[in-house]
């Protein structure tokens, strides 16, 4: 995690955003990139295009407009003596963080996410559910500022599709090592998709063993519903941070069912991790 991109549009999600991605930052001797994004004006006539002869004044007006913005940010005693590099891009969101997310070899991207919206204002049809959904490198979802070393328990629900999940799985395991944290590893048992508790424990033992991991615990979470089992199952445990597993094709709402994610997001404070999981 040397490389952290923050997608800022200066609210307050974003600069706790900022703030956690300057820990991490400081812990992993990285560096932390603030992009903002100013998107052009559309044209609607013949056809939709990017308004190439909008006034070039108005267009570096914005651009200075978010420098100042990045500079109050910056010069907080927070950021002093920290690798923060600033940037302002014009033209469409996703596809320019994409892009940059190549060009500058990120490892790790960390976006705010906006209180009981949740997940639906941030990512559903949006800009952000690209990220998620197209991102090569994991993507934290930050509501709170998590505090420097809170990191402590970290739960991660888990399908038990060992075919797919070996790259996940190193991405998981470097997340834990990274933190120094106690892994939980949980299977939400439901009444659509039962399993006896003793065959699951069982299967999950087998995962555990086959992925060598250490300092984790394996659960059986019985509830009626995925999403309902993962947020008490992170309040029972006092999760610190929750990390899931996504599907390039469909994003978030994709790696269990329905709004899953959405619901994990709203009902619980702490970090959402997710990295999508490619599949052959």
């Amino acid at each position: 995690m040397k490389k952290i991109l923050v997608p800022c549009d200066f609210s307050e999600q974003a600069i706790n955003a900022f703030r956690f991605a300057l820990d991490i930052a400081t812990q992993a001797k990285g560096e932390v990139h603030l992009v903002n994004v100013i998107e052009l004006p559309v044209m609607h006539d013949t056809v939709l295009m990017p308004v190439m002869t909008f006034e070039e004044t108005l267009l570096k007006e914005l651009g200075e407009s978010a420098e100042k913005r990045f500079k109050k940010l910056t010069d907080k005693p927070k950021a002093e003596g920290k690798k923060v590099k600033h940037t302002v891009l014009f033209g469409p969101t996703s596809r320019m963080l994409l892009d940059y997310i190549t060009e500058q070899n990120i490892d790790l991207v960390l976006m705010g996410t906006h209180g009981a919206s949740g997940l639906r204002e941030l990512l559903i049809g949006s800009n952000a559910e690209k990220i998620v959904r197209h991102s090569p490198v994991p993507v934290i979802a930050v509501k709170k500022y998590p505090k420097n070393g809170s990191i402590k328990n970290i739960v991660f629900p888990n399908t038990l599709d060992t075919e797919h999940q070996e790259d996940l799985v190193m991405k998981v395991k470097a997340l834990q090592n990274f933190f120094k944290a106690t892994l939980h590893i949980v299977w939400v048992n439901t009444p659509g998709n039962f399993t006896r508790d003793a065959v699951t424990r069982d299967r999950l033992t087998a995962f555990a063993r086959r992925f060598m991991f250490k300092d984790f615990t394996i659960n059986v979470y019985n509830d009626p519903y995925e999403e309902s089992g993962i947020i008490n199952f992170a309040h029972h445990v006092d999760a610190d941070l929750i990390a899931m597993g996504t599907h390039g094709r469909k994003g978030l709402a994709h790696v269990l069912s329905g709004s899953v994610a959405e619901d994990v997001v709203n009902h619980v404070d702490c970090p959402i991790w997710t990295y999508s999981i490619k599949k052959d």
